[in-house]
């Protein structure tokens, strides 16, 4: 005979319920696609949310936002370095690069495999 759960005493924090693995697919493949659209938002969001969910989320949302955080100081050095010319081809690299990368990882995701961006550096680990 199993004894149902006990409420949790007022004040106590109720540690997150973990996500089944389709739902870890589903939002680290959404993770990735809201990159594209939202750059750095949609992966801190996503990291700071859902960060304690799963590992496979953890992991896919932590490599988005430290992959968009990469892009969005390459675009702000874009931003300095188009006063000498050079910093439009910066951005619009910048810009290929996520669309390109976000979508392969969100394949990944999708498939259930690990993916890690290949020009991230790695601030959040």
């Amino acid at each position: 005979m199993t004894t149902p759960p006990q409420p949790p005493v007022y004040g106590q924090a109720i540690p997150p319920l973990p996500m089944s693995p389709a739902d870890e697919k589903l939002w680290a493949t959404l993770v990735h696609i809201g990159g594209i659209f939202f750059w750095f938002l949609s992966p801190l969001i996503g990291y700071l949310v859902l960060k304690d969910r799963g590992p496979f989320v953890r992991a896919h949302t932590m490599t988005a936002l430290n992959f968009q955080i990469t892009l969005v100081i390459a675009s702000v050095a874009g931003g300095v370095l188009s006063f000498i010319g050079v910093g439009g081809l910066l951005i619009f690299a910048a810009y290929v690069l996520n669309i390109v990368f976000s979508i392969i990882a969100a394949v990944k995701a999708n498939q259930g495999q690990w993916y890690s961006y290949p020009v991230a550096i790695p601030f959040i680990k």
